[in-house]
Parts: structure tokens; C-alpha cells; sequence
């Protein structure tokens, strides 16, 4: 086996890797991360690096497309593209910092019956040695149960804590399973934690258990973003390898106990003292969290391998906080309609209301509810990682510098960034944006076309950033200078066909419910957004694109993290967790694609209003 050195920079390590490894998986191969969104399928730009010495390999054609002559030239290249056979010194992109990011957390529920209990109780130790006891048969005596219901970490503190402060103890218990045995008084110490697990980012708040009080929330990009932005290519990363899934595993089990030491060290909470975990997330990161092979979760007919709740300790999940902690996992609905969406139900009481109401929760793998408490229907809207910055050229994810507000000011394009920094890209909400006013305009037509042949009724400063170079067409969004941009950020025909693809997959997600339920848009009474993204997009832009039902403004509301909050309500209260499973149960899942009707819609709401 012939090998050649590949040197990474800024971390200036040397990797010796066989004559024809992909920079991107000899990389990854030694634990150092370089982001690839399309999951290494040259459809991005996430993982392009820079040859800054030895030979540089010739561009590939998708080096050419997604890159662009200058970078080309300029010694970028595709990583998942670019084969090493001579010994090479490349630059990686820096990491991005995760705190930049617009990640939004959940609100604050409402109080609810309290699932652990801590009871106090004063135990009598044994005074003579021909008392056939035991400390644990004391305690039982004390608070009722068996032997059974002792969690074995429990018995480990139990000799000590007895004797500590003369028989009185506080013990927790979450049903009739005794989690911990403490001494002393410490009935008002219970601590609980709400997970949020996303494609692109994970949401983790720690609550009082007795108040509902927030006490502190971590939130981040999720680290499997690494392998592939959206879930198909998670999958295809992780199908029928065990060594990649165990990746995929550990990768998040990582970050969640990053979050769980951050929330400790923030809210001064002991992690001993967290006794229930609630955890939801769409199927396939379910499937991942639990290291279940989601292999046939991509493949038809897209059957997950359990659905039911799921309740485990926190010590078999390799989670660090009280090893006998609660882990309760919500159910799935079915397919890609996974506990996330069960979650939005729970907080958006969907169950409960006479009245129609449609909730969408916008993202990588979006998901559409539809119904009230007579019927509630649902499907998955897969949008991919488009309006996270993937496959557009100049797109990022809402970060520091990011273009998320696009306007139409005295004949020319106005723009906001994030933080009003210097633009560097262009993120989601910026992009749906730019499309609306762009449309408004005339410069994009109902089918998605830059217009190039009327470009005299435009404007003349909004004329001179509609071009064509070569065969594509364009808009320019920030030349040099414009915005604080070091260079040109463009919307491409591309980019547009993109959006639309995007677009049109969450639109035909609810356009088919309503079609199954038959109700049309005017007895539909309200359209809630949820999720990180939908919170952030425009409601207008959102109508003048098509992403939505075309309601009435006034008809549509955010709704904020909604999946976070129902992982909230279930934390809290037992009642809610177990409504949970039968919402679940009562979802009617809508395969878009078996439905003979949806290529119709889909390619109907591909298109633009007119």
C-alpha cells in the first residue's frame, strides 16, 4: 500500500493516508472534523479546503460547479472530491463558533404535577445484633415497596447516609423505583432535564422540578453535522457500518454531556441531583441517540424500528448525571414523523381545540401537523439543508455575519446581517427574503426564472445586479464593499431551483393534509411556525414565496421552540408524558410519497404565486 503525507492546517498535524483517500474521509479517519453538509456528495461547500503546498490535483467538474472558476484557481477544492496522490499541505476552514448561531431554546411551561418525589423519613437502625434486618429493609419499612424497587447505585449510599444524621434520610423515587437515598433534609433538591434533539442543532434546558423554574439551557449545533446535513445522508453514513453508527452515537451522547456540565456549572445544580431526562427528536436521531441501525429508516418503506416510549437510566446511556436518573424517550409517530413532532402537539394542544389548526416546524427534516381533537394528521417534509446554507452558493447558517434581511429601498436592495456584521453569506431567512422582494419586482417570474428580458422596467440600481455570466443567471446581493462584504455575494439561478425544491416540500406537506382531511385554507383557523427557523422567517416573505398555506397574516402565529417545550411538559408532569403516547398513537401518518395525488401538488407548489 503506497502512502503520501497530508498535512491539516491551522492544527499543522501530518496524517500518512493511502494514494486515493478523499482529504474529507482520511480527515475524518483521524478524529479531525471538517464539516461536510451534502454528506461528502459534492453538492456543497461546506468541506472545501485550500492547497497551500505541495501539487495541486486538477478541479473536478464539481469542484467547478459548486466552487466557481476564481476559488478554483485560487487553489480551493472540494474535499469529499479531491483525492490525495502526492504529498500535500492543505488549509482547513476554521470551526464555526457554535455561539453565534440564532439557536432558539423553549419557553417556560406552566406548573404541573411534580413525576419525582422526595420523601423525607426518620428510619430506626437496628439496636441489637440478633435483629435479623437490614438498613435497606429500615428504609422500605419507612416508605413502602420491595427490594426490587431499589436502584443498586442507591444501596451504595445507604450505610453512610443512615448514619449520618441519625436515621433521618430524604429519599427520591420516581414511581416505586427508589433512584437515590440522601442524608438529611434534601426534599427540595430535584432537578430535571428537557432534550431537544434536531438535525441541525440540540436544545437542553434544566428545570426545578417542584416550580417548573428554567434554570439553565445549553443549546448547539448538532456534531453530526459533520457527516451530512440532512438525515439521508446520516444515514447513508451510518447504513449497515456499525463503526460509523457508533460514531454518530458517541458524537451526540458527547454533546449532551457538554451541555449537562455547562448547565451545572451555570446553574450551580449538582448533577446528582437531576433524576429525570426527557428526550425527543425525529426518528432518525432517536434511532442514532440509541444506537439503533437507522439503515432501513432509508430505504422503502421507511419503517423505524420501534416506535413506543422508551424509559431507561441515565447510566445505560452513558448520560452523567444521576446514574438512576429517568431517560424517557417519547414516542414515535411513524417513519420520519418522529417524537419531535409528537412534542409540538403536546405544547400546541392540537388535541384539545375544535377549531382546525395546522403546525409546521421548518427545518432540515421539517414536519407538518394538521387537525384538531376530532382528527389529527401528519407527515414529514423533508427541506433538506438548503435554508441552513447548503447547496446555495454563498449560503451559511444564521450566524454572525449572515444576510437574514433583504428589503427593497429606493430602487435597490437594503440588507441586514446578524449582529450587523460585515456580511459573509447569505443564511435562510435572508434567502426567502430575497426571493419575495425579488419576485415583487419582477425580476423572478412565477416559474423561479431570473428575467433578463424586461430588465429596462426595473429600477436602475436594482438593473445593475440582475446579470447573466456565461449560461447562468444571477443577481448580485453585495458587491465588494456593500454590507462591509470582502467580496461578491450572489443568488444564482441555482440557488432560486434550490429554494424552490425546498420550499415546495413543505408546502406540498401541508397542501397534502389538507387534501386528505379536505379542508380547504378557509376553515383552516390558525397556522402556528415552529422551530428555530420558522421563528426567524418573515410571515410575509414566507406568504409571497409559497413556503406556507396562504392564510391571512393575522390567521398565523410563532410559536417558538415548540418541540422543546413539549419535552418540557412531559419532564414536569407524568400525566402529560403519558398524553404524549396517546397523541402518538392517535396521528394519522401521510406517506407524501405513496399518495398517487402528491407529484401533482409537489410540482404545483414548486412554483411561485402568481
Amino acid at each position: 500500500m503506497t502512502t503520501v503525507a497530508l498535512t491539516l492546517l491551522p492544527a499543522g498535524r501530518t496524517l500518512h493516508v493511502e494514494a486515493g483517500s478523499s482529504i474529507l474521509k482520511a480527515a475524518h479517519a483521524a478524529g479531525v472534523d471538517i464539516e461536510a453538509t451534502c454528506g461528502g456528495r459534492g453538492r456543497c461547500t461546506s468541506c472545501r479546503v485550500k492547497l497551500v503546498a505541495g501539487a495541486i490535483p486538477p478541479p473536478t467538474i464539481m469542484d467547478e460547479v459548486q466552487l466557481g472558476d476564481a476559488l478554483v484557481r485560487e487553489g480551493y477544492r472540494l474535499s469529499c472530491q479531491c483525492r490525495v496522490s502526492d504529498a500535500v499541505t492543505v488549509q482547513v476552514s476554521p470551526p464555526v463558533d457554535d455561539r453565534t448561531f440564532q439557536i432558539l431554546g423553549g419557553e417556560r411551561p406552566e406548573g404541573a404535577p411534580v413525576p419525582v418525589r422526595k420523601a423525607v423519613v426518620r428510619v430506626t437502625l437496628p439496636a441489637e445484633e440478633h435483629h435479623q434486618t437490614s438498613d435497606l429493609e429500615a428504609v422500605l419499612e419507612a416508605v413502602g415497596g420491595t427490594p426490587e424497587d431499589c436502584a443498586p447505585e442507591a444501596l451504595k449510599t445507604l450505610p453512610a447516609a443512615l448514619r449520618a444524621h441519625g436515621g433521618e434520610v430524604t429519599v427520591a423515587t420516581f414511581g416505586s423505583r427508589i433512584l437515590s437515598i440522601e442524608a438529611g433534609d434534601t426534599h427540595l433538591h430535584k432537578f430535571g432535564l428537557a432534550i431537544d434533539i434536531g438535525t441541525t442543532s440540540v436544545v437542553s434546558t434544566l428545570l426545578e422540578l417542584e416550580s417548573g423554574e428554567q434554570m439553565a439551557s445549553a443549546s448547539s449545533l448538532n456534531p453530526q453535522a459533520v457527516f451530512g446535513g440532512d438525515l439521508m445522508s446520516r444515514i447513508a453514513f451510518a447504513q449497515f457500518d456499525a463503526g460509523n453508527l457508533r460514531k454518530l452515537q458517541m458524537r451526540i451522547i458527547g454533546l449532551l454531556n457538554q451541555h449537562v456540565e455547562a448547565l451545572v456549572r451555570d446553574s450551580g445544580v449538582p448533577a446528582k441531583w437531576i433524576y429525570k431526562v426527557t428526550i425527543v427528536g425525529n426518528t432518525c436521531m432517536h434511532h442514532m441517540l440509541l444506537g439503533i441501525d437507522p439503515s432501513h429508516l432509508g430505504l422503502a418503506p421507511y419503517a423505524p424500528v420501534m416506535r413506543h416510549p422508551l424509559v431507561l437510566s441515565a447510566r445505560e446511556l452513558f448520560l452523567k448525571v444521576n446514574p438512576e436518573a429517568r431517560v424517557c424517550f417519547l414516542p414515535i409517530v411513524a417513519g420520519f414523523v418522529g417524537a419531535d413532532a409528537v412534542a409540538v402537539a403536546l405544547a400546541t394542544r392540537m388535541d384539545e381545540t375544535p377549531e382546525i389548526r395546522i403546525a409546521v416546524d421548518i427545518g432540515t427534516n421539517g414536519e407538518v401537523l394538521l387537525g384538531s381533537r376530532d382528527h389529527l394528521w401528519a407527515c414529514s417534509a423533508p427541506a433538506g439543508p438548503a435554508l441552513e446554507g447548503a447547496q446555495i452558493r454563498h449560503g451559511m447558517r444564521a450566524a454572525m455575519g449572515a444576510i437574514d434581511r433583504v428589503a427593497l429601498a429606493g430602487g435597490d436592495l437594503a440588507l441586514h446581517t446578524i449582529g450587523d456584521a460585515a456580511a459573509q453569506g447569505i443564511c435562510g431567512s435572508g434567502l426567502i427574503d430575497a426571493i419575495a422582494v425579488l419576485l415583487d419586482a419582477g425580476v423572478i417570474d412565477w416559474t423561479g426564472l431570473i428575467e433578463l428580458d424586461h430588465l429596462d422596467r426595473l429600477p436602475p440600481p436594482l438593473r445593475a445586479r440582475v446579470t447573466k455570466r456565461g449560461e447562468e443567471r444571477m443577481v448580485i446581493l453585495a458587491r465588494p464593499g456593500e454590507a462591509g462584504a470582502t467580496q461578491e455575494i450572489l443568488l444564482t439561478q441555482d440557488d432560486i431551483r434550490q429554494v424552490q425544491l425546498c420550499k415546495g416540500a413543505i408546502a406540498s406537506g401541508a397542501a397534502m393534509l389538507q387534501h386528505v382531511a379536505g379542508v380547504p385554507d378557509d376553515k383552516v383557523a390558525e397556522l402556528m411556525l415552529a422551530g428555530g427557523f420558522g421563528n426567524y422567517l418573515s410571515i410575509r416573505s414566507a406568504l409571497r414565496i409559497g413556503l406556507i398555506p396562504a392564510l391571512a397574516e393575522s390567521k398565523i402565529r410563532y410559536v417558538g421552540n415548540a418541540a422543546a417545550l413539549g419535552a418540557q411538559m412531559a419532564l414536569l408532569s407524568e400525566p402529560e408524558r403519558h398524553r404524549a403516547e396517546r397523541i402518538a398513537r392517535s396521528i394519522e401518518h401521510v406517506s407524501l410519497a405513496a399518495h398517487p395525488d402528491f407529484q401533482d401538488i409537489f410540482v404545483d407548489c414548486m412554483n411561485f404565486p402568481r
